[in-house]
């Protein structure tokens, strides 16, 4: 960073093919806690964000987030949708018309998003929601002085391996009380992969940081 819509295009067609890549792995889970859809509905709103992906190509990066985040609202069921389409698109909003984003531009732009989301989902950190990964991620990523790639994916892949011992609180998930301990929140992972997709991409390919390598049954079975 600071970084414009040019590389922040690839970047998001990255995020995309890195949760459709996981879909049927976010299925399992969900099938675990929830309808079994979470998979699918990440997956076809992913793929409807890289199909208009290019008619976005002039936008400012915050233009390009907020209209990331509105498709994924209209295509993605569920409690998902309005979750992650509300943290793009606040996101997005955070951010203004800049022609780049900045660490600290996107420090504080996240910061009003994860705002939102709470909001929308009435949820906050420790009730196995995706804001058991995004907060955490936030809290490191304004650190001082700036915290590494490597550290900000593990720190999201910790997060999500921690909502295994988390009893669900919010979503249908909660209807299952103590039996919802001992598998990960699908939304959790999902956040996961998102940010380790980043982290990946802006750290040039290193393998170290991807996400696809957390071994999801292993590491529930292990609890």
């Amino acid at each position: 960073m600071p970084f414009t819509s040019r590389e922040l295009a690839p970047l998001v067609e990255g995020v995309c093919a890195e949760v459709i890549a996981h879909e049927k792995e976010l299925t399992e889970l969900d099938r675990a806690i929830g309808d079994a859809d979470h998979g699918l509905n990440m997956e076809r709103g992913c793929k409807a964000v890289r199909e208009r992906l290019p008619g976005w190509a002039e936008l400012a990066p915050g233009a390009l987030l907020s209209e990331a985040g509105k498709t994924l609202v209209m295509t993605v069921g569920g409690a998902s949708g309005p979750l992650f389409g509300t943290l793009f698109m606040r996101l997005g909003q955070g951010l203004g018309d800049a022609a780049a984003i900045t660490r600290e531009g996107l420090v504080l732009a996240l910061g009003e998003a994860l705002v939102a989301v709470r909001a929308r989902g009435r949820a906050q950190a420790g009730q196995k929601t995706l804001l058991d990964v995004l907060e955490p991620v936030y809290a490191r990523l304004g650190e001082q002085p700036a915290v590494s790639l490597a550290a900000l994916a593990a720190t999201a892949q910790a997060a999500a391996r921690a909502t295994i011992d988390l009893r669900a609180e919010r979503g249908r998930a909660s209807f299952l009380g103590e039996r919802s301990r001992g598998h990960m929140d699908p939304g959790a992972y999902s956040s996961a992969l998102i940010i380790c997709a980043v982290c990946e991409h802006l750290g040039k390919g290193d393998a170290a940081l991807r996400s696809g390598t957390m071994d999801i049954k292993q590491e529930e079975d292990r609890k």
